[in-house]
């Protein structure tokens, strides 16, 4: 598996499919406004064959990051592309010299909650009905710690 910056190629390539093999969540033209806000880095994950089967993206404020999406292909679940996408989200974020990141996530989602979890994110607040005006959103923020 190999992880690229998202282009716009990458975007032709999955939107189509955005509804059928990822979810529902993002459409092509909010992917495409992500793409072109300098504040915005979009990454993709490729298998093999070049496919792309995971997607994600995080937005920088000053010192301070916050993951806007992180989405495997259903076909390519279970596989560690989650984390893939993750780790280096976290990684560009060091080199932006981010102090912190955060993100939501739906407090149903046990996968995705325990895999930040295990990342060393932590709860620090939620957003009651936020998912469809029913589901509540956790808040969850890791703290970068420089080490000299």
């Amino acid at each position: 598996m190999k992880i690229e910056k998202m282009s716009i190629m990458d975007l032709e390539q999955i939107k189509d499919n955005l509804q059928s093999d990822f979810d529902d969540f993002w459409n092509s033209n909010i992917l495409e406004k992500e793409l072109q806000n300098d504040n915005s880095y979009m990454i993709v994950v490729k298998d093999e064959n070049n496919e792309i089967v995971g997607f994600a993206g995080i937005q920088f404020i000053l010192d301070e990051a916050d993951i806007t999406n992180i989405v495997t292909k259903k076909s390519a679940r279970n596989r560690g592309i989650g984390t893939i996408l993750l780790k280096e989200l976290i990684n560009v974020s060091e080199q932006k010299d981010c102090k912190r990141i955060t993100l939501e996530v739906n407090e149903n989602n046990s996968i995705a909650l325990k895999l930040y979890k295990n990342i060393g994110f932590v709860e620090i607040g939620q957003r009651k009905k936020y998912y469809n005006g029913k589901e509540t959103a956790i808040i969850m923020e890791k703290k970068i710690e420089k080490c000299f």
